[in-house]
């Protein structure tokens, strides 16, 4: 892999600093406006951030393809170059911007790579905290502090249903199948939603959930988080079993502390 992962993920650091972090609860009315609908924003945060993250990494790794959040908003076809090329890096300059807009310390800054359709590296950096978790296939999941300290991360080992605790993020299922899934989630011990990918994959890599479950697939919210769960130990698939790709869109996303236990959430509580 050309892309040094530490270099990027000190990229993803100094934005926030210089971007995100200036506007944290300081933004006006001009600086916040809505895209498909109430639940999903745009803030100057995310587009100053992703405008200088994407001139960084042209700058270091030109023969990287940048796959924004905020460029595919404004071009869809972005995306669809993505699948297959050689070199890709995923980047969601605020994950968690509903959570941000609203004052709410609970945001992220995401980066993916992706060699001709595999995912390589991972980083989900904290603002807040001021740390990083990240992962390279093969190698581990690792919370990474600024000093260079590192520790481990290990997925949670697994309990009955009863007692599992997790996140959901149902909200864009079918209507018919989004109450399903909420009524089964009464199985499990704890049933959350942080509205933030980024801080739900962090608190399952670090041992703290027994699974997470997503059905709106964009590359930029998964592909870090999915890997970093993976190299922690977890089992990553979509609903159907086959594992998950950046050029996914749907079918849904659950990730669980052992395949038993994947097989079980998926039976009783996602499969309705």
């Amino acid at each position: 892999m050309s892309v040094d992962i530490l270099k990027l993920a000190e990229l993803l650091r100094e934005t926030a600093y210089a971007e995100i972090l200036p506007r944290f609860r300081r933004l006006d009315a001009g600086m916040v406006r809505q895209k498909t609908e109430a639940i999903d924003l745009v803030t100057e945060a995310d587009t100053e951030a992703e405008r200088v993250i994407t001139a960084a990494i042209n700058r270091l790794w030109p023969e990287a393809m940048v796959v924004g959040e905020e460029a595919v908003s404004a071009d869809a076809s972005v995306l669809d170059r993505s699948v297959g090329a050689d070199l890709a890096i995923f980047l969601d300059p605020v994950d968690g911007t509903a959570n941000f807009a609203a004052g709410v310390p609970l945001f992220a800054v995401m980066a993916g790579v992706v060699v001709k359709g595999e995912t390589v590296a991972g980083i989900i950096y904290d603002p807040m905290g001021d740390d990083w978790v990240l992962a390279e296939k093969g190698s581990g999941a690792w919370l990474r502090r600024p000093d260079g300290s590192t520790v481990r991360q290990t997925f949670a080992s697994p309990v009955p249903l009863a007692q599992m605790t997790g996140t959901a993020s149902p909200f864009y299922l079918p209507v018919e199948q989004r109450v399903g899934v909420l009524a089964n989630l009464a199985k499990v011990r704890v049933a959350s939603s942080f509205r933030c990918a980024g801080h739900e994959y962090r608190m399952a890599a670090g041992g703290h959930l027994s699974f997470c479950f997503f059905n709106k697939l964009m590359p930029w919210d998964h592909v870090p988080g999915a890997l970093i769960c993976a190299e922690a130990g977890a089992h990553v698939a979509r609903l159907d079993g086959q594992g998950y790709r950046a050029e996914h869109r749907g079918g849904g996303l659950l990730v669980a502390s052992d395949r038993e236990s994947w097989e079980m959430l998926r039976r009783e509580v996602f499969t309705v």
